[in-house]
């Protein structure tokens, strides 16, 4: 039987083409290969021996061949292929979107099992939706809207002080953290290992409590800091008390909420004798324009609730090592928005409660 074979014409352009591909780096492997055949081909090469010398069969070699006869260079590239037909329409998503936001008859909210059965899809199906929506029935969030009166005007306020703090004078944004509980594990915390998070027993001994004053400097981050075991007037004076001695003869805008406390008659005297500090109180139910709720967020987290304490002062100790090292690297938190972005926010928030 005679050797086969596979005369193949070559213009300049396309050899000089097809040697490119065969020296580039960046060229896939796959389409380096045809080259090499088309190449190996118009030498003259049989079908056989291209085949052994590329590590190819010979039926690739003639699929290459004709490829490149009937239509050039782009015969050698990947042809884009059209994939599985789409099973589920546009239609069918829309639904499985609207069964989603509404709840079902004997349960607060549906599961990927529960609505598959409604819709008559599979639960993998459903879930998929559900993610390319970004839909998490299982998900919910608090809100709250202020009802405050004043509103409008504490916000402009709260939200001047940061982005337009006064010259020559020092913005703090203070608030307590109360009742901070010593909680010690009955058990010893398991570590983590790799594919397990680390573990606690969910009981614990109660050894008291205590609370944070914390001032926070909007300009610099950082934080002045005072645990007191209890939370009353007196307590807030002292902590008054403390920051007129660590910010002598500085004018103190200090942003508050309305607990109480900071508008007792004898914080209200206090603060008549010491005319440089000037008192800003959020709207109720907003105590979300304080920063140092952020601040009191990231203590909890890192500090506290994982935590495993024997005693109030050993609680006290590991608040007083967050607190050091914390102003040790400092940096501020940057309110970005304005007042009137604020407001927009809460009234398309608004808009979309009502309906």
């Amino acid at each position: 039987m005679g050797v086969k074979r596979c005369w193949v014409e070559i213009s300049g352009a396309d050899r000089a083409e097809l040697e490119s591909w065969v020296r580039a780096q960046s060229v896939p492997q796959a389409l380096a290969m045809r080259a090499r055949v088309v190449l190996g081909s118009a030498a003259g090469e049989s079908v056989r021996a291209l085949a052994a010398r590329l590590g190819v069969t010979q039926v690739t070699v003639c699929l290459w061949r004709r490829r490149y006869r009937s239509a050039g260079l782009e015969g050698l590239r990947t042809r884009p292929r059209s994939g599985r037909k789409r099973r589920i329409t546009a239609a069918k998503e829309q639904a499985v979107i609207s069964a989603t936001q509404r709840k079902p008859k004997a349960a607060t909210h549906w599961s990927a099992r529960r609505l598959a059965k409604v819709v008559g899809l599979s639960s993998a199906t459903v879930h998929r939706i559900w993610q390319k929506y970004g839909l998490q029935p299982h998900r919910t969030e608090t809100f709250k809207f202020s009802r405050d009166p004043q509103f409008d005007a504490k916000l402009a306020d709260i939200v001047g002080l940061y982005l337009d703090p006064p010259e020559r004078a020092l913005v703090l944004c203070v608030d307590e953290k109360s009742q901070i509980q010593a909680l010690n594990r009955t058990q010893p915390a398991f570590p983590m290992w790799p594919g397990l998070p680390a573990r606690m027993t969910h009981d614990y001994t109660r050894h008291g409590t205590t609370s944070l004053f914390a001032a926070l400097e909007v300009a610099s981050g950082k934080v002045h800091g005072r645990r007191y075991r209890r939370h009353r007037h007196a307590e807030f004076i002292a902590f008054l008390e403390s920051l007129a001695k660590r910010y002598p003869k500085l004018e103190l805008h200090l942003i508050c909420d309305n607990y109480g406390t900071h508008k007792h008659p004898a914080v209200k005297q206090w603060l008549a004798a010491h005319r440089r500090f000037h008192l800003h109180f959020t709207p109720t139910s907003a105590s979300w324009l304080n920063l140092v709720e952020r601040w009191f967020g990231l203590i909890t987290s890192q500090a506290i609730r994982r935590g495993s304490f024997q005693s109030v002062a050993q609680l006290e100790q590991a608040i007083a090592r967050f607190l050091a090292d914390w102003n040790q690297h400092a940096q501020p938190f940057v309110w970005t928005k304005s007042a009137r972005q604020i407001k927009r926010s809460i009234r398309h928030a608004k808009l979309i409660y009502e309906t």
